[in-house]
């Protein structure tokens, strides 16, 4: 009898546990290498490994506008989450100010190129030389940044004739290491993910908007594991796993 008792105590305990189910997460291109560490990180605490989706803002939120089966997002920039708040796709009080990264010029690792930010002429003449990878400029949270950027410098509307649109900044970062563009726009902490190409030039921070990822749970969501996984990406413990791939804690 006290047999029977305790391999029912035992089954009704690990019950909650085999229920857990792995959160789906659509996650920034940009965080790649970190959110996956970060979800081993949560594995390694006994909990279901997030299931992890990468792909730019753009196409994370509009498949979220149309119904993906998602738990939590992180966008690269604050307007696509704007965006699904006013829709009330996400959970009102879940979003929060998550990471902050910069904004570089990158060239092939075998390519000495410097980038002068001013004059604007010559910005201009560097950049303009050949193609310009950087992520869609209208839509894609990078593409936005550096655009932003290249108009604040005087220097975007020589450039845009010349620049390559990809579909997400890790494109980008392709297309220059494959040789495909001479120069790219990227984030910073894309550039040091990648051995193949170099910094060549850094934006200053005031001449784009900030940088920043927020974070959500999805309003569709029913999976106390997002709940859960979002409180430790917040943790103290959770951005320092950023942190070290080179994004800033907000």
């Amino acid at each position: 009898m006290r047999f029977l008792a305790g391999l029912l105590a035992l089954i009704l305990m690990a019950a909650p546990a085999a229920a857990q189910r792995a959160p789906l997460v659509l996650a920034a291109a940009s965080l790649q290498e970190s959110m996956s560490a970060a979800a081993n990180a949560w594995a390694r605490r006994g909990h279901p490994r997030p299931v992890v989706s990468f792909a730019s803002s753009a196409a994370l939120a509009r498949q979220i506008g149309a119904g993906a089966p998602a738990d939590v997002f992180v966008s690269a920039d604050a307007a696509w989450m704007d965006e699904l708040a006013a829709k009330r796709l996400i959970v009102p009080g879940s979003r929060a100010a998550f990471l902050g990264n910069r904004l570089v010029v990158i060239a092939a690792a075998g390519n000495p190129a410097r980038i002068p930010l001013r004059p604007a002429a010559a910005l201009a003449r560097v950049l303009g030389a050949g193609p310009l990878a950087m992520a869609d400029p209208v839509t894609v949270p990078a593409g936005r940044y550096g655009k932003a950027a290249l108009e604040r410098l005087g220097a975007w509307r020589a450039v845009a004739p010349r620049v390559v649109r990809a579909e997400n900044v890790r494109a980008a970062l392709a297309l220059v290491e494959r040789g495909a563009a001479p120069l790219g726009i990227v984030y910073a902490t894309d550039a040091r993910a990648s051995r193949a190409v170099r910094v060549a030039g850094v934006f200053p921070a005031a001449t784009h908007p900030a940088i920043t990822y927020p974070i959500a749970l999805i309003a569709a969501s029913s999976n106390p594991e997002a709940a859960a996984f979002r409180r430790f990406l917040l943790s103290r413990e959770g951005k320092a796993i950023f942190v070290r791939f080179g994004f800033s804690a907000r």
